[in-house]
């Protein structure tokens, strides 16, 4: 199977977009009904050729009845000139005989991060990341909650996509990014992304962790060399890192709940990491997790991405392979279709091609020779 990714934005406006898309001979769209910030390239688009989304939002309707008596409410879109940009780019995509999946990104919100500081990811070092809501926190395992009832009733797909489904970390990129001069490592950056806000520090008391011992320990080890997180946190890592995927597991099941108790049969994916330490819009996710799909990053090198697919593999559900179609990789078919035979042969069962909006000519060719062979 294969699954092409898009925004609303490509879609509304343009009435050649789905044909386009259609074209490319995938089995369905992955479509956006809540986004982080992104300055978004539209080369096809008749009205525009760029689009600035200048913060998070819900592209369904965000209705004020379903939000009632939340804190965390999502933004909306000015810039898609729609009331129902989701729903109007899911019709179009129908209307070709294209399935609809709804893309839904969760945590990943600086609107809402920056107005709420006490609800976002903080290191041991106090320093926050607004792009991060922590769903340590009541409310935004709240706003998670109301977010997929609402894409799920309002936006009505035809399947379910969770990106971001806990909290994220330390590198995700900021405006003019410019930490990466330190050549932090894999445990360093790990480390920075250990959450000590007041909702992690209160559940890190509730396991009988010392709060202080446990924050010298990843300071320490931000500042040294450590071979490992498990190096650096010694006796602490197994308590730290089960109450870690512990929190995301708690967060995935409530709105794994929330949509079935809204659609029984309606698929799910996740985009998901297997390592315990991951962080980003790849959660980590343990063995036997109860969903459709398993989506593993494949934005690396091929046995980076091939030795992460086996290792989602192995916890049970379908794989799926999330490839980038976008430079640095080559606008060339026979390349693009060795990667997706690589990663089939690693276990994947589905293809996702990111992104039939932003790409050009060229590559949009590339992709739909991909999907042929």
């Amino acid at each position: 199977m294969n699954v092409i990714y898009a925004y609303p934005w490509d879609i509304v406006g343009d009435p050649g977009a789905a044909g386009r898309l259609k074209a490319l001979g995938v089995d369905a769209v992955a479509l956006a009904a809540s986004y982080h910030t992104t300055r978004a390239a539209t080369p096809f688009h008749p009205a525009h050729r760029l689009v600035d989304a200048r913060h998070a939002a819900c592209y369904v309707p965000v209705r004020e009845e379903a939000w009632k008596g939340n804190r965390l409410v999502p933004g909306t879109p000015s810039w898609v000139d729609s009331d129902d940009p989701y729903g109007e780019a899911r019709d179009a995509l129908r209307a070709v005989g294209l399935p609809v999946q709804a893309w839904t990104v969760l945590t990943h919100n600086t609107l809402l991060g920056s107005a709420n500081p006490d609800l976002v990811v903080t290191n041991a070092f106090g320093e926050r990341y607004p792009y991060a809501l922590c769903p340590a926190a009541a409310d935004v395992r709240d706003y998670c909650r109301t977010l997929v009832r609402e894409v799920v009733e309002a936006g009505d797909p035809d399947a379910l996509i969770l990106e971001a489904c806990g909290a994220l970390g330390f590198r995700h990129g900021g405006h003019h990014e410019k930490s990466d001069g330190a050549d932090w490592s894999a445990a360093q950056i790990a480390l920075l992304s250990l959450c000590f806000c007041a909702a992690c520090v209160r559940r890190y008391e509730a396991a009988g962790l010392d709060v202080a011992e446990v924050r010298a320990r990843v300071r320490a080890g931000v500042d040294g060399a450590p071979g490992s997180v498990e190096d650096a946190l010694g006796d602490l890592a197994g308590p730290m890192r089960d109450l870690r995927t512990g929190l995301a597991g708690e967060l995935r099941d409530l709105l794994l709940a929330e949509a079935r108790a809204v659609r029984p049969d309606l698929k799910i994916a996740l985009h998901a990491n297997a390592d315990p330490w991951a962080t980003g819009p790849f959660a980590t996710v343990p063995e036997g997790v109860d969903v459709d799909l398993l989506v593993g990053n494949c934005w690396n090198a091929p046995e980076v991405d091939e030795a992460g697919l086996r290792a989602l593999g192995r916890l049970g559900p379908r794989v799926g392979a999330y490839v980038l179609a976008l430079p640095p990789r080559p606008a060339d078919g026979g390349a693009l279709s060795f990667l997706a035979e690589a990663y089939t042969a690693a276990g994947a069962a589905e293809i996702h091609w990111y992104h039939g909006g932003l790409t050009s000519a060229a590559r949009l060719k590339a992709i739909a020779e991909a999907v042929r062979r």
